[in-house]
């Protein structure tokens, strides 16, 4: 290829590209989706601008990028999601000549992989977002990716086998979110309408995973969507080869009930009946032996379902924690390390400045003594050690004062903690008080501000005015008074019968609900025993006799002839006579009390 006919527009972004950082590279690698959208879609001028980019390493770069984490970048897991649209672009249609292994085993399964990982980190980031505009940005990322999936293995049928082999795809399958599922079911389906017989390439237990996490699916949720998805799915794999088929029939031995009873009448009919058709075909059914030795296969494809998905929802939790334990520890590690070599260094600053005191003393000494006069010299010794003494009891008070502080200070952290508790139950005491007098009936009027007593004086000197009162005599005076403090006695009077007979009503009706939650809770005469008759039983003999005179009375009544009850054929079951309610019902006794 020849410098002269590569589109410029590559040089350019092969250049930066080379010249810029990591970081800048993914906003770089936009303009693919520029360069591809400026040409026709599978016109010849197309088919050389990626050949161009596929022999100047840009989609491998591009490849390569999809593995980083863009929650710090420019454009966040928005650019992740177009760099995904623009890979499966380059790569479909792209015709590699020289050396095509490298293209076809190498660069487009590490692709597909790469796709499925960055699909992976959507899907986790959309469940753990909490706002409905994260979620909302996450879902459309996660659609894009899933769509550049597709288009890359429909270009390029050989990578089905290549995705369904793939871990990150079982994972990706197995979610309980409704969003991510239907658009990983979709991805499936693709993968079937493509290349139907790529089931039977790959592996039995990829294979059996995903169809355990189809019929998983279908037992554990009652969403509409899902089973109408999960139903396709499995109405394709059917049709796909008869083989898949009798799988069906052997393993999930439970199927067929579960989606004749569970899912009819949900809105895909036509797809269930035919599903159902072809598990019921003589063709594919087993005998009655081999369907108890492998019934339990179902619940093992849930419970092995339920297990993987638990580890890895604990999977990224695990990881984090030990990445947290361990930058926690090396920190931890780096901190002492410098601790010790910072305290190593104070201590050899120390240490010089106190040589280098040492020695600027003794210099200054010989200076002194050489410039003083030998008659002054034990003056000035006598003059120094003096000055000694003050400086080393100086330090000695303020060691022996600390030191009392520091055994103190017990004494006054106690001090402080008696005053709080002093405060705090004086406040307590004081809140209990102002709600005692917002409960009392009696409180004293608010004080009258100066304006609000003038005007009060004056509305009362007014209406005294306009209204003057009549002149009343002493004796009237008195009687007034006299007939005001009798009704006022009255009152005080009738009040307190009123309380009275309220008390004995409250205390009669509180006696007739303890008298019916014992007849309510009394056992019947077959398991009563002596001490459940103690309870209905009274310790006051005229009492007990007269409700055994009145518990006689009815028995004998019981006993009579059948000449005597003729008049009561007319009376209703329960009814008694009133002669008998007199003489019997009259002082009936009722859990200890006798009402009358």
């Amino acid at each position: 290829m020849k410098a002269a006919a590569v589109d410029p527009r590559v040089l350019a972004l092969a250049a930066q590209v080379t010249e810029s950082s990591d970081q800048d590279v993914p906003v770089l690698l936009l303009k693919l989706k520029e360069i591809l959208n400026s040409v026709s879609l599978g016109s010849k001028q197309s088919q050389k601008i990626k050949q161009e980019l596929y022999y100047y390493d840009l989609i491998q770069y591009c490849v390569l990028v999809l593995r980083q984490d863009y929650s710090r970048l420019q454009g966040g897991w928005a650019t992740a999601a177009q760099l995904a649209e623009a890979v499966s672009q380059c790569c479909v249609g792209l015709e590699v000549k020289d050396n095509p292994e490298e293209f076809y085993d190498k660069l487009l399964p590490s692709a597909a992989q790469n796709l499925l990982f960055l699909g992976r980190r959507l899907q986790a980031r959309f469940i753990r977002a909490i706002k409905d505009e994260e979620k909302g940005e996450f879902l459309r990322c996660f659609r894009i990716v899933t769509d550049a999936i597709c288009w890359l293995f429909g270009g390029h049928i050989q990578l089905t086998e290549c995705v369904l082999k793939n871990d990150h795809f079982l994972q990706l399958l197995m979610t309980d979110d409704v969003e991510t599922a239907t658009a990983m079911m979709s991805v499936l389906r693709n993968i079937l309408r493509v290349n139907s017989a790529v089931l039977l390439q790959v592996d039995e237990k990829s294979l059996h995973s995903i169809l355990d996490e189809l019929v998983y699916k279908l037992s554990s949720t009652t969403n509409p969507v899902i089973g109408n998805a999960a139903t396709k799915l499995l109405l394709l794999v059917a049709e796909s080869h008869p083989h898949l088929v009798n799988l069906l029939s052997t393993r999930y031995k439970g199927l067929k009930t579960l989606l004749s009873k569970q899912w009819a009448g949900k809105g895909f009919g036509r797809d269930l009946n035919q599903i159902l058709d072809l598990l019921y075909s003589e063709s594919y059914q087993e005998g009655d032996i081999q369907r108890q030795q492998k019934a339990a296969r179902l619940i093992q494809a849930a419970w092995r379902g339920y297990q993987t998905r638990k580890r890895f929802k604990k999977l990224p939790k695990a990881v984090t924690a030990l990445q947290r334990s361990f930058r926690a520890k090396r920190e931890q590690g780096l901190q002492l390390i410098k601790r010790q070599k910072e305290e190593e260094a104070l201590k050899q600053q120390l240490q010089l400045q106190r040589q280098r005191a040492m020695r600027h003393f003794h210099e200054r000494q010989l200076t002194l003594l050489e410039i003083v006069h030998p008659r002054e010299v034990d003056r000035h010794k006598r003059e120094l050690e003096g000055k000694s003494a003050l400086t080393i009891q100086k330090l000695w008070r303020g060691y022996r004062a600390r030191r009392n502080f520091h055994q103190q200070r017990q004494s006054l952290k106690q001090y402080k903690a008696a005053v709080i508790v002093q405060r705090t139950v004086l406040k307590f005491l004081e809140k209990q008080q102002r709600k005692r007098e917002a409960l009392s009936p009696w409180k004293e009027p608010k004080g009258l501000t100066e304006e609000q007593r003038l005007a009060f004086q004056q509305k009362v000197d007014d209406y005294i005015r306009l209204h003057p009162a009549s002149q009343m005599s002493e004796e009237m005076s008195k009687e007034l008074h006299l007939q005001g403090q009798e009704k006022l006695a009255q009152y005080m009077l009738r009040n307190s019968l009123d309380r009275g007979a309220d008390q004995r009503r409250q205390a009669l009706l509180a006696q007739v609900n303890t008298d019916a939650e014992l007849l309510m809770n009394a056992p019947r005469l077959v398991e009563a025993t002596e001490k459940d008759l103690e309870v209905f039983m009274s310790r006051s003999i005229p009492i007990a006799s007269k409700a055994k005179q009145s518990h006689n009375a009815i028995l004998k009544c019981t006993h009579w002839p059948w000449w005597k009850k003729l008049e009561d054929e007319f009376v209703e079951d329960d009814a008694v006579p009133d002669d008998v309610l007199t003489a019997h019902f009259g002082t009936l006794f009722i859990g200890g009390t006798k009402s009358s």
